[in-house]
């Protein structure tokens, strides 16, 4: 079984990882000064960027939205994976083996050998694929894509590929690429008979599955020919990589937007994703041979942080009676979201891509855009059982329809719907609400859940943490001070190494008055810079500091200091530290001045004497700092 993994390993991944260059492949980033660099946030909208990055301190924090981290923590949010998953990744790009605590070995590695070659098997078929939708034999696969309105470009937007007719076009393709045939038998490409294994997928138009980290695990294929036996739709089998009901088609190129919109938009097919995102809903996906389950409502949580402040699941359904079957089907599942959830349905039973090419992509649009909640269609369609022109049935439709009602948490919106229900039944309103008080009194709501409130998401998605929110009050900028102590800290975090050990000790002497400051100060003292790389020291102080403090430590970390060469930066680290300790040593003279003061004429002489030479050494440290400006 797997343990912990041991800090030393993590420390060693951070070191080894370079921040930049994983950074690079999501945002563009320019030179912001020495060592810094600058681009767009990947967390939040924006138009001008704030998003900063220090390489040399493996940090990074928005200015915008308060997101800040170390590399881990920027792939974590960007790929939605756990910790350890991160950490294993980067090891093992970085060829580090990692050690367990407690005796753990960590992934089995025969499992993890394996799972590479049933990863590289699957990037070859999709290369392959791809690349056979170009040839003359896929004409009938180009017709079809035409036909339903999407080009070539579309085409390899999204992966689309070709199967060839024939039994071992794919089979001989990555035998030739070395490929045994115990390995292929895994890889979900192949079916087997009675003279050996054979290539699944034949005269198919093919979609690659994909990973949230933009892996292929698997295809989806269409039919395309009558003379073809098999279903319309036939999806790979449940491999080591694989799962049906843990995978959402378009997830790779949807999950940035579904994170920054908080939307998730669930489609029934993949041309209906093509069409949905070439139309402007780019938070589209579509399940994989399979209703839309409690694994799926694991992913969308993680995607669109379902913490009850906001986010919605939008499903699109055709208006036919299996459409209504499987909306209720998903209703089953509404009360695992803390998010709202919404159902639109197209009442022609034009699905997103027979839409997109009857009416054009602002059809698709307008579809989402009228959608309902999902506890709203589930009444409707309750209510179509039975005979509301009859006591009996207005009472059996009641009996239904209240306890979907009373699952409604926001206080606002309960009543409304319960006024709505009187309407559609004929019913007394002091009746209805009875019902539904009584319901939620039994428990018996389908949907009941903490918290579907109407309150909007923050617009970082409620990610980051700032200072004054925390309860440090964020510092004046106008006050000299207060920016003088903010300066020096930026120095210390990003270029520990050019203070001297005399330096040093004087900053550990410093008194800081900004409470928020002072904080990251004290964290500095307990980090102590003594054995740590510049990245690990940013990382050790962060830890040192409150949880809430952490994205100031990464801001001080990552503010691009204005120096344009190494030697304007010496001299302005230099500079920035000198005024420190000369604020200091003003700071110590007035409250020597103000014992003496108070000491007055009368005081004891020893101690006057003994200020007075305190305050004359105080005044040759200023003057010396004065001249080596």
């Amino acid at each position: 079984m797997a343990g912990l993994i041991k800090r030393e390993d993590i420390d060693l991944v951070r070191e080894r990882s370079d921040l930049k260059e994983i950074v690079d492949s999501f945002v563009t980033l320019r030179s912001a000064g020495v060592g810094s660099y600058k681009g767009l946030c990947p967390f939040h909208d924006e138009r001008s960027p704030s998003f900063h990055v220090r390489p040399s301190v493996g940090s990074y924090h928005c200015f915008g939205c308060g997101e800040s981290g170390d590399v881990i923590a920027f792939l974590m949010k960007m790929e939605h994976t756990t910790f350890a998953e991160t950490v294993e990744r980067l090891a093992a790009k970085a060829n580090i083996e990692l050690h367990y605590e407690d005796g753990g070995t960590g992934p089995d590695q025969e499992q993890v050998g394996r799972r590479q070659r049933l990863l590289e098997a699957n990037k070859i078929a999709d290369e392959y694929f791809r690349e056979q939708l170009g040839t003359r034999g896929a004409a009938t696969g180009q017709q079809f894509l035409s036909g339903r309105g999407f080009t070539a470009e579309h085409a390899r937007q999204f992966g689309v590929g070709y199967a060839p007719q024939g039994w071992d076009n794919l089979l001989k393709h990555l035998q030739r690429k070395g490929f045994r045939e115990d390995e292929l038998k895994l890889t979900g490409l192949f079916s087997e008979g009675q003279r050996g294994i054979y290539d699944r997928f034949r005269g198919r138009l093919v979609w690659p599955i994909r990973d949230m980290t933009g892996a292929t695990i698997g295809f989806g294929a269409r039919k395309l020919f009558e003379d073809d036996p098999g279903p319309k739709y036939l999806n790979t089998p449940e491999t080591q990589l694989y799962k049906k009901s843990q995978v959402l088609y378009g997830i790779d190129v949807a999950k940035r937007n579904i994170a920054k919109k908080r939307q998730l938009v669930v489609v029934e097919g993949y041309t209906d994703v093509m069409a949905a995102h070439l139309s402007g809903v780019d938070t589209a996906v579509a399940t994989c041979g399979t209703a839309f389950g409690s694994d799926h409502v694991k992913i969308a949580r993680r995607l669109i942080s379902d913490d009850g402040t906001g986010g919605e699941i939008i499903f699109t359904f055709d208006g036919d009676e299996a459409g209504q079957r499987a909306a209720l089907r998903a209703f089953e599942e509404d009360s695992k979201f803390l998010a709202k959830t919404y159902v639109s349905v197209e009442p022609s039973g034009m699905d997103p891509c027979d839409l997109r090419q009857e009416r054009g992509p602002e059809a698709v649009m307008a579809l989402i855009d009228a959608r309902r909640p999902l506890f709203e269609f589930a009444i409707k369609v309750g209510l179509k059982n039975y005979n509301l022109d009859t006591v009996e049935g207005r009472t059996g439709a009641l009996r239904h329809a209240a306890p979907i009602v009373a699952g409604i948490k926001d206080p606002v919106v309960r009543p409304g719907y319960e006024r709505e229900l009187s309407g559609w039944l004929g019913m007394d309103p002091g009746t209805v609400h009875r019902a539904v008080q009584e319901a939620q009194r039994a428990g018996a709501s389908p949907s009941s859940r903490p918290g579907n409130t109407t309150r909007q998401a923050r617009p970082d998605g409620g990610r980051g943490t700032d200072a004054a929110e925390s309860g440090y009050q964020r510092p004046d900028a106008r006050d000299p001070a207060a920016r003088m102590e903010k300066e020096a800290l930026e120095v210390v975090l990003q270029q520990p190494t050019l203070l001297s050990a005399e330096q040093w000790q004087a900053f550990y002497a410093a008194e800081f008055k900004v409470p928020a400051y002072s904080v990251v100060h004290s964290g500095i003292r307990a980090a102590g810079m003594a054995g740590a790389t510049p990245s690990q020291w940013v990382e050790q102080v962060r830890q040192e500091v409150p949880a809430e403090l952490g994205s100031l430590v990464s801001e001080l970390a990552v503010t691009p200091l204005p120096a344009r060469t190494e030697e304007d930066l010496i001299r302005y680290s230099r500079d920035i530290m000198n005024r420190l300790f000369e604020l200091q040593i003003t700071h110590q003279k007035a409250d020597l001045m103000g014992r003496l003061q108070r000491l007055g004429p009368e005081g004891d002489p020893a101690q006057f004497e003994s200020l007075n030479r305190q305050l004359l050494e105080l005044e040759k440290r200023r003057r010396a700092l004065r001249a080596r400006d």
